[in-house]
């Protein structure tokens, strides 16, 4: 890397004034937000920052569905474009900095590269993605961008068809239109993320970055008990089907199984419904949501047979019938090893101390796996705290994560 490249610094003044601003739009008054996808704190933050491209002098960008680029045309004449990123959307009630420091440190670093008027081989954008929480679609926008959306995806979204059609209408998009965000993979040179752990590893440790190896695949179920429904009062307690007993027990069986099995992965019940949900009827159906990880892609393999035959032998032990409905499975996905490498050596020109490591949560960097080489970075979440108020990151390693992805994104544009 040119020795020009090697001192710049982003302006850590002006990312956190951006920072700032954009964290209170949909402030809950706890130090977190509440941004849902296209929800009215979601569309006014996404209004803001179209509002920031713009008065930054870029060229901003946008696609049918809904993700939203600052465009920074410095490369060679039809040279394809390095984009990097996160998103703008938050979980219910969540933290500030869960994907909204990815998309500042991005803009950050692109004001940087633009006021020193650096010419690239690559053309640059900083783009912040549509729903990566999931509120209608799982990885929505990257999906869309990367073509792994399909007609079928938008008829169960997690959020019901009636509320998915109604974000889209409150967001000028249509379904037609989400399907023509595809990109061509000869436009696309790669996709870097900065993203907050969401985990202690770092902190435990005292490092300074987490170069990202691999993101976790998972699987996930829509799953039910099926039982009868009897007087809670007057029903012995051997002679009831009662799906609740069913879930609770396969809930406490799946964390035995999950942490003596197999160490590297995890499991989640996120969601239960009893029906007829009263205090005085013995349950006869539990409807609850399942959902596990691995790093390994014959481990997440064999964890889903493992949890399957689990809830089968529950149903059994308690005379219930199973009902189990595939939502999704996603391999897990290795991170380009030149990047990393890459950011390695930006770790070590800027004196930070670094470690790779495996992602347990997943990310849009996923989805485009197949149409670049991807790559991202970690800094350090205080306490691990995620997906709620509490989350937070000092604002020196926000600054640090900053500088790494500026200098990476210089090593990779230069050529």
């Amino acid at each position: 890397m040119a020795e020009s490249f090697s001192t710049l610094r982003i302006n850590p003044d002006r990312m956190l004034d951006s920072f700032d601003q954009l964290a209170l739009i949909g402030a809950t008054g706890d130090g977190g937000v509440n941004r849902t996808t296209f929800s009215e704190a979601h569309l006014a933050a996404r209004k803001w920052f179209r509002e920031q491209i713009k008065d930054s002098g870029f060229e901003f960008r946008t696609d049918g569905a809904g993700n939203h680029s600052a465009f920074l045309s410095c490369g060679i004449a039809d040279a394809p474009t390095l984009i990097f990123g996160s998103h703008l959307d938050s979980v219910p009630k969540g933290g500030r900095f869960d994907g909204a420091l990815g998309v500042m440190a991005a803009f950050e670093a692109l004001r940087t590269v633009k006021e020193n008027g650096i010419n690239l081989k690559l053309n640059l954008e900083a783009i912040d993605f549509t729903d990566e929480e999931g509120t209608h679609l799982s990885l929505f926008g990257s999906s869309a961008l990367s073509g792994h959306l399909h007609p079928e995806d938008f008829q169960s979204p997690y959020s019901g068809r009636e509320n998915f059609t109604a974000g889209l209408a409150r967001a000028g998009l249509t379904e037609a239109g989400l399907l023509q965000a595809k990109r061509p993979k000869e436009t696309v040179a790669g996709y870097l993320e900065l993203h907050i752990e969401q985990g202690k590893r770092l902190e435990r440790a005292g490092i300074d970055i987490g170069v990202v190896s691999a993101i976790v695949g998972y699987g996930s179920y829509r799953m039910s008990y099926v039982g009868r429904a009897d007087h809670a009062g007057s029903t012995a307690m051997e002679d009831r089907l009662d799906a609740g007993q069913g879930v609770a027990a396969f809930i406490l069986a799946t964390r035995e199984t999950v942490m003596r099995d197999f160490p590297n992965c995890v499991a989640n019940v996120g969601k239960i419904e009893f029906a007829p949900g009263a205090s005085n009827i013995v349950p006869a159906l539990a409807d609850f949501l399942l959902e596990f990880r691995s790093p390994d892609a014959d481990q997440l393999s064999k964890l889903d047979a493992a949890l399957m035959l689990l809830a089968k032998q529950k149903a059994e032990q308690f005379g219930l019938k199973l009902i189990a409905e595939p939502l999704g499975k996603h391999m897990p996905n290795l991170m380009s090893t030149e990047i990393q490498h890459a950011f390695l050596r930006s770790c070590d020109s800027l004196g930070l101390s670094n470690t790779v490591l495996a992602s347990g949560a997943i990310h849009d960097a996923q989805s485009l796996v197949d149409v670049c080489p991807i790559g991202m970075i970690f800094v350090p979440s205080v306490d691990g705290a995620s997906h709620a108020p509490r989350e937070f990151t000092k604002w020196e390693d926000c600054v640090n994560g900053a500088n790494v992805l500026l200098q990476t994104v210089l090593q990779l544009a230069a050529g």
